[in-house]
């Protein structure tokens, strides 16, 4: 199997054994603590699940700084995206060498790891506009990622830690949520070697199921990983329960058996572009893949980023060796009136855009809404079906 990103085994943070769980929930209810943001609790998720192999902890500012304006930590490992904790102020844990770190996503924020502190250190406005110009490749602060990044606060709590628990991924998704580990271990169960992973932040349509198709049939994989966002989305995107039901209800029809995975993985959406496109590959290497499907505008928002950046970032940014994944590079898919089929829209000759069947999310929501079906050709019924009764209930 591919190894993980940065080491030969997996390095997952979260504390498993059951004596010294409790002994370190003890240990906590003495300690100062802090509630954190959304997005660090996020990256505490992905320290304890083991997709962000190698780290062990919060990076320091002269870390932060390196990742986001040279791609690799001042000791040389390669990594795309700062993983922080940034905090507007930090009350009461000033000279602490170890503190709690609450859940701000679960009822009571109760402690979901513990951190050795190894440095609090101010950042200046200017180092964080830094920051998330290279992370986001623009300041405008309607973006929702530098939005998000540029209020997070001043000080950097960095150090490693000990993450007692996942957050609410487990109880809320118990049949969806998986660690890196438990994918690997299901990848080796199923005797697959040739593994492709498929991201999605939402449902997916007739275009994104056959894209996972060539995807196998090209690469001849043994089998797709279907790897859904549960965290943070923007207002307006659908519910992860909803894209669960969805997804589901499309590999049961329309994928052989023991072909697809259906798992996820609890972090925020950053809306990055190209960098978060190279996240995603470290961690779907961390989990076991070979492959990563990335296709137009991997991860992007809005029109920040252009159709391909997240491709040619692979070639371009990305050194030789620092990443043991391949990409497949995908074009926008779409239903071919002339062919009758599903296509790369790329690969189509002899067609223009009213030879595809092309619909906007904004006109999909509106027919969801209205109770209307889009065209099968686009959307799966059984899946339209799922989507139709959510848009409506939203609606009544």
């Amino acid at each position: 199997m591919i190894k993980p990103h940065g080491s030969e085994t997996l390095n997952s943070l979260l504390i498993t054994d059951s004596d010294q769980l409790q002994q370190l929930h003890s240990e906590a209810e003495s300690l100062p603590s802090i509630i954190l943001n959304s997005a660090a609790a996020a990256n505490a998720v992905m320290m304890g699940a083991g997709y962000f192999n190698p780290l062990t902890g919060y990076m320091n500012l002269a870390d932060s700084l390196s990742v986001a304006e040279n791609l690799h930590t001042e000791d040389g490992l390669f990594w795309p995206v700062p993983v922080v904790n940034l905090v507007k102020d930090a009350p009461g844990i000033e000279g602490a060498s170890r503190i709690a770190l609450r859940d701000p996503n679960t009822e009571g924020n109760p402690v979901m790891a513990i951190m050795d502190v190894s440095a609090i250190e101010t950042v200046s406005d200017a180092q964080i506009k830094i920051m998330a110009e290279h992370i986001f490749a623009t300041l405008d602060p309607e973006h929702p990622g530098v939005a998000t990044f540029t209020g997070l606060g001043n000080y950097l709590l960095s150090g490693d830690i000990q993450v007692l628990s996942l957050s609410y991924f487990q109880a809320d998704f118990p049949d969806t949520f998986r660690t890196a580990g438990e994918i690997r271990d299901e990848i080796a169960q199923r005797g697959w070697h040739k593994v492709v992973a498929f991201q999605t932040r939402n449902p997916m349509h007739r275009a994104h199921e056959e894209l996972c198709h060539m995807a196998m049939e090209r690469l001849g994989a043994d089998g797709i990983v279907v790897h859904m966002l549960l965290g943070k989305l923007k207002q307006g995107d659908i519910p992860a329960s909803v894209r669960d039901d969805c997804i589901r209800k499309m590999v049961e029809l329309y994928f052989p058996a023991n072909s697809v995975m259906v798992t996820g993985y609890g972090f925020d959406m950053l809306y990055a572009g190209p960098r978060e496109a190279v996240l995603h590959a470290v961690f779907r290497q961390n989990m076991g893949c070979t492959h990563l499907i990335v296709g137009r505008d991997h991860a992007g928002v809005g029109d920040y980023y252009g159709a391909f950046d997240a491709q040619t970032i692979f070639a371009e940014k990305v050194p030789a060796g620092a990443l043991e994944i391949e990409i497949f590079n995908a074009d926008h898919t779409a239903f071919s009136k002339k062919l009758g089929r599903v296509v790369m829209m790329n690969e189509a000759e002899d067609h223009t855009k009213d030879d595809f069947i092309l619909l906007s999310g904004t006109k999909v929501r509106q027919m969801l809404g209205d109770g209307i079906a889009p065209p099968p050709e686009f959307s799966r019924p059984e899946v339209a079906k799922i989507l139709m009764d959510y848009y409506q209930l939203e609606n009544a």
